[in-house]
């Protein structure tokens, strides 16, 4: 067993570790408990993109976004209501299409 495991995996992947030859676990989540595996999982994507070379970036960005995805739903929250939100933040906030680095806070 790996030390990474458990953790919430693709839907696929235990057939596609079967197709290996290797035999894979598994067991389905309660309703309840996917809202922690979802967060565990969305830092794991997020690590793996940070440390992602620049060829492999798109890649680990969809990973984050299905996370995303899958998360507003077990939140209640539909995908479009989140962009709707990120509109309102960025008109409001702005983006950071600026690159702006906070430096200091005066009194």
């Amino acid at each position: 067993m790996s030390s990474d495991l458990p953790k919430l995996v693709r839907d696929r992947i235990p057939e596609l570790i079967e197709a290996t030859g290797r035999s894979a676990t598994t067991r389905t989540l309660a309703p309840h408990e996917m809202p922690a595996a979802l967060f565990s999982k969305l830092g794991e994507e997020s690590a793996e993109l940070a440390a992602a070379p620049a060829g492999a970036q798109l890649e680990e960005l969809a990973d984050v976004l299905t996370v995303l995805q899958a998360l507003a739903a077990v939140l209640g929250v539909s995908w479009s209501d989140v962009l709707r939100a990120a509109e309102i933040k960025a008109s409001a906030r702005g983006s950071f299409a600026r690159r702006l680095l906070l430096l200091d806070i005066g009194s």
